[in-house]
């Protein structure tokens, strides 16, 4: 079972700047708008990009248009043996559909 963060609890994680988010929507909705800071792994790019990110103890959260795909990319993410086992790889409850927050826009920044 995939642990869930609330919108907020992801924002206010945000800003404190204690969780990385991947944000699994293609490119040109990411370009659109996304959660600042997140990188932008395609959810059907993300088992062949999973063992090329810098995987630390800081705690991930996934993120999808309505919060279901994000649950597959956060239990991918878990199963790499790379991400600590103390690190919590959460998905964002309701996607960006339930996100009221501020977006950045603008091409993906790398990993």
């Amino acid at each position: 079972m995939v642990e869930e963060l609330t919108p907020d609890e992801v924002n206010e994680r945000v800003q404190t700047g204690d969780i990385r988010v991947i944000d699994t929507r293609p490119p040109a909705q990411y370009e659109q708008g996304h959660i600042p800071g997140a990188i932008n792994v395609p959810l059907g790019d993300l088992p062949s990009q999973v063992p090329d990110i810098e995987w630390d103890d800081t705690d991930v959260v996934c993120a999808c248009p309505v919060g279901q795909s994000s649950k597959q990319a956060a239990m991918l993410i878990s199963s790499y043996e790379g991400v600590e086992e103390d690190v919590l790889v959460a998905s964002m409850a309701g996607g960006y559909e339930e996100w009221d927050f501020e977006l950045e826009t603008g091409a993906p920044a790398d990993a």
